[in-house]
């Protein structure tokens, strides 16, 4: 583990709607814990419902940190994470609260616990010509074109990535552009083993699969009946455009999408069920959300499974 701020902190993760909120909860109230989240769309304000935001009672319960930080119009680093994450370890620990890190976003996980991979800076001006590029693919129908560009230069990390995970497939399309070398070149130098007595601090809640996909559909449903047509649509009538991270987060990207295509006539979205792009229509759009988030749920079972090498913990 990291030998900086977060080598005494605890970790509970796991994927989306496997339960950690409850048993975060219930740590923190036996433990003197304090909760950090560690989860990337949580740190946006106003972004309530689709991120499953701690309630109100739940805060109530115990203290919960690295919520509510910045405006959805905002990008948010992972170095911008770990620097306000390490002044809130600081804080509990002199205080003698035990940090609780949970969430589910592999990308703070990795920070946290071995600190940055080390590439070349981002290049904005590349990354917008890239979207750029998206754009103009995905209005001629080709929703795979930048995945497609990634495999031609770099196979390896392409068959690792999913071909909506736009944000890492940009990056990994930005590190061959500007260094010549595939990015699992430098990850597989980011690869280190979590020490043993380090592995008694991170717990993993893994649940068999199709009871997972039953917590999924039964979430997705709630997030609708709690009004979540009505928070992206206050959210693109308070700000008009959301910041490129917050408007990717699952959910608030296929949402954002089916306002657009509303009102838009002509427009089209795609069916999940059938693969073929048709009319905006809700029952679509719940279906293209719960497939989505069913997705990014196998990806982070199947990198918190590569990462950690261990046996789940619950």
């Amino acid at each position: 583990m990291a030998s900086f701020f977060a080598e005494n902190c605890f970790f509970l993760t796991g994927p989306t709607a496997c339960g950690k909120t409850a048993m975060a909860l219930e740590f923190a109230q036996r433990e003197n814990a304090e909760i950090l989240s560690m989860d990337s769309v949580a740190i946006y304000r106003e972004m309530d419902i689709g991120s499953a935001k701690p309630t109100p009672e739940e805060q109530k319960k115990a203290v919960h940190h690295l919520i509510d930080l910045v405006l959805p119009t905002e990008e948010f680093s992972v170095v911008e994470y770990l620097r306000q994450a390490e002044l809130t370890v600081k804080d509990c620990l002199a205080r003698g609260k035990k940090p609780l890190f949970v969430g589910g976003t592999p990308l703070y996980l990795k920070a946290l616990l071995f600190g940055l991979f080390k590439g070349p800076e981002g290049d904005e001006g590349l990354r917008e010509a890239l979207r750029a590029e998206a754009f103009e693919a995905e209005k001629n129908g080709d929703l795979h074109y930048l995945h497609r560009k990634l495999e031609a230069v770099d196979p390896v990390t392409a068959s690792r990535l999913h071909p909506h995970d736009t944000k890492r497939i940009i990056r990994a399309i930005e590190v061959f552009t500007l260094t010549g070398h595939p990015i699992h070149e430098f990850q597989t130098q980011f690869e280190p083993e979590v020490p043993p007595h380090s592995k008694e601090r991170i717990k993993i809640i893994d649940i068999p699969r199709s009871d997972l996909h039953c917590r999924i559909e039964r979430r997705v449903d709630w997030m609708f009946e709690a009004g979540f047509l009505d928070e992206v649509r206050h959210l693109r009538e308070k700000y008009g455009t959301l910041s490129k991270t917050a408007a990717m987060a699952v959910g608030y990207r296929e949402i954002l999408e089916y306002f657009d295509a509303i009102e838009n006539p002509g427009r089209k979205i795609k069916d999940t069920r059938t693969g073929t792009m048709v009319l905006p229509s809700l029952d679509v759009l719940v279906e293209q959300i719960k497939t989505h988030t069913r997705q990014m749920a196998k990806r982070q079972v199947t990198w918190f499974r590569s990462l950690m090498n261990q046996k789940f913990m619950f």
